[in-house]
Formats: structure tokens, C-alpha cells, sequence
């Protein structure tokens, strides 16, 4: 037998399709401005640079632990336990290769082909593409802006059977939604009482505006699972370091099957990102958030004078989801028409909601706030012909 496998066949990331759009006409022409990629456009902080290179020099940079340094695991348990209000052992926690290795790893060993898993739409493609692979049933849940584009207790009860697994973010990639704490809370005891495994993705904490704070899962359930990463508010994304909070019935499970499969995480990566919760990183990461809080109004505010109005609350992350829908009913077309003719890269709405996605489209905000006023500036006349 030749060819490909039945499970590779899943929907592609339609994000990267546009940044490899992006980067052809940045080689060509030189002139993209890009709110496409879903990344900083920061180095990593300070502290974390002088580590690697101290690494370098000094270290072997072996393997380590399958579950990753007992220091990182350290730093990282007190971290959340500083910032998230709850007691994290460092013991639950396991670092892992990127938060997409802890997902996969996650999703290995809680569950089976089969076994139906409940996220939202709009939401992170990954997500549904990975256990679709792994021969999961995935139930999408509709969550629209009434609902501010999370899912609710009263679908949980509207579903035929509890699932194996419910899949939250908050705040949301592409929305930038934080969950209200009550109803996380609530969510949290609902899986608890059914025995639905909650899997909350932390990896935008750091980042929110205008007074939102995010509450962890973890302080409402320790049987929920937490993801979270060095990629996004630590602006480290190409260093391919995670983690999760795992409870104990599951951390052996987890164990064997990163040792097949990844050995450890990088360990070069997990040296040095011990500095990136040095009080000198904390304070230099800060200082991107009130950069993109400043881009974020500059967006917010120019999308509006241009007629795009139908937009998600932009708790946090850096992200503005637009619905495009008095424009057009296809967006990976727009989008491709907008970089032709203007050099600005969004990317359409396709990803993350697999019904209503031709009329959405994500906006990052992660870059300069120079890049805003010059991608807005370009748009104008686009959207005025």
C-alpha cells in the first residue's frame, strides 16, 4: 500500500498558507505589512537571550528528563501559582514540545478512536483537526455573539451524552474572548459531575485589556487540564516549548508516550526559558502588552471608520475577528485579493469556523503600532472602490 494515510487527511492551516503568500510577496516586492501570523514580533526577553547563549558555551544540552527540567517544572508551578491564584505542584507539571506537543500528548492519552470531544466555533483549528487525526468524534458547538463566542453549561445539557472531553480557550484564538469566571467555574463542575475531562488553554494568559482578568480552570477543578506556552505573552514562539498541568491519574500515561514519541523537549530552549520569569523578563513582556493594548484601539478604531464593525470583544490575546459578511462571502478570496492589491496580509476566517468562516476574517495586532496605522492607511481606499 502507498499513498496517504486516511487520518492525514485533515484540513490544512489555512493561516500558514497566507504567511507563505506573505513571505513570496515580501521577496518579490518588500512591501508587506502583515496582520496575519498569530505571533509576537518581539525577541524573547532579555534575561532569556543571555541564558541561551550562556547555554551554548557551558551546557552539553543532552537530553532531560522526559518531563522536562525539574527546575522549569519548578519555575513554571510557581509562576501560575503567583499569577493564577491557585497551588500548582510542580510535581503536575510536565513541559513539553510547544503547546501543540502537549495537545496531541493530551489527547493520546485521554482518549480514544471514538470518543466524542466538544470546542467551539469559531476556534482553534487544531484543535479539531488533531483529534479528527487521532480518529476522535468532534461536536462543534455554535458560539456566536451572544453567547461573546464561548460555550455555555446549557450546551453541555443540550448534548445527547456527556463527552470525553470539552476544549476551552480563554482568552480565544481568533476572538480574543476570556471566559467570565462564573462560567467557567461552572463549566468546570459540570465536567467534574459528568466525568468530561476539561482541557483549558491558558497559553494567551498575560495578555488582556481594559481591566479583564483571566482565571485559571485549575481554580475551580483540579482535575481540569492547563496548557500553556512560552510562544505567546513570552514572545518565544520558534523556541517550541509548553507545558501542561496534568492530574496524577493521568501523568504516567503522559510520560510513556512523550518518551516515545519526543524523548524530552528541547532542552536548549528549556535552559534558557528558566529566565524568562525573571522579574527583568516580567517586566520587559509587560511593556509588549501596553504595545498591544496601544494597537489593538488603533485597529479597533480604524476598522470602524471603515465600516467593519461586526467584531469580537478583543478581551485579550491580539486578535480582532471581524465579520466581513456586507463585504464578502468569501474570505480566503478577499484576503488574497487585499494582499494582491494592497500587500497587507490578513488571514480569512476558514480555520476557525468551518460554517461561517467565509464571511470572518482575523486581524493580529502583535506587530508594531507603525504597521497598524500603515495597514489601515492601505486598506482605505481598497474597501472604498
Amino acid at each position: 500500500m502507498t499513498g496517504e494515510s486516511v487520518r492525514s487527511r485533515v484540513e490544512p492551516f489555512h493561516v500558514m498558507d497566507v504567511v507563505a503568500a506573505a513571505a513570496r510577496r515580501q521577496r518579490t516586492r518588500g512591501d508587506v505589512v502583515s496582520l496575519a501570523a498569530g505571533q509576537p514580533s518581539t525577541r524573547a526577553p532579555r534575561p532569556v537571550l543571555d541564558a541561551m547563549r550562556h547555554a551554548l558555551e557551558e551546557n552539553t544540552l543532552g537530553y532531560s528528563e522526559t518531563l522536562g527540567l525539574r527546575d522549569l517544572r519548578e519555575r513554571i508551578a510557581a509562576y501560575l501559582s503567583r499569577n493564577e491564584d491557585v497551588t500548582i505542584p510542580a510535581d503536575d507539571v510536565v513541559v513539553t514540545t510547544g503547546s501543540s506537543g502537549a495537545f496531541t500528548l493530551l489527547f493520546l492519552a485521554a482518549f480514544d478512536a471514538g470518543d466524542t470531544v466538544v470546542v467551539a466555533r469559531p476556534g482553534y483549528p487544531a484543535y479539531r483537526n488533531t483529534l479528527a487525526a487521532l480518529g476522535c468524534r468532534v461536536i462543534e458547538l455554535d458560539c456566536d455573539a451572544s453567547v461573546r463566542f464561548q460555550p455555555t453549561v446549557a450546551m453541555l445539557d443540550a448534548l445527547p451524552a456527556p463527552p470525553a472531553g470539552l476544549i476551552v480557550a480563554s482568552p480565544a484564538n481568533p476572538t480574543g474572548t476570556v471566559i467570565d469566571p462564573d462560567e467557567l467555574a461552572a463549566l468546570s463542575r459540570w465536567c467534574d459531575e459528568h466525568g468530561t475531562l476539561l482541557i483549558s488553554d491558558e497559553i494567551y494568559h498575560g495578555i488582556t485589556y481594559d481591566g479583564v482578568r483571566c482565571r485559571s480552570a485549575r481554580a475551580f477543578s483540579d482535575r481540569a487540564v492547563v496548557v500553556g506556552s512560552v510562544s505567546k505573552y513570552f514572545s518565544m514562539t520558534g523556541w517550541r516549548l509548553g507545558w501542561a498541568v496534568v492530574p496524577p491519574d493521568l501523568l504516567r500515561a503522559v510520560e510513556r508516550l512523550a518518551s516515545n514519541m519526543t524523548v524530552c523537549p528541547p532542552t536548549v530552549s528549556q535552559v534558557a526559558a528558566l529566565a524568562a520569569f525573571d522579574d527583568e523578563s516580567i517586566i520587559e513582556l509587560d511593556g509588549h502588552v501596553e504595545r498591544y493594548a496601544r494597537n489593538r484601539e488603533v485597529l479597533l478604531t480604524g476598522l470602524a471608520d471603515l465600516g467593519i464593525t461586526r467584531t469580537a470583544p478583543a478581551d485579550g490575546a491580539f486578535y480582532v475577528y471581524a465579520d466581513l459578511g456586507h463585504l464578502t462571502d468569501d474570505s480566503a478570496a478577499w484576503c488574497a485579493e487585499l494582499l494582491d492589491r494592497t500587500g497587507v496580509a490578513v488571514v480569512p476566517g476558514l480555520d476557525f469556523d468551518t460554517v461561517d468562516g467565509r464571511r470572518s476574517v482575523r486581524f493580529s495586532f502583535a506587530g508594531s503600532t507603525e504597521d497598524m496605522h500603515e495597514a489601515l492607511t492601505r486598506v482605505a481606499p481598497h474597501l472604498r472602490r
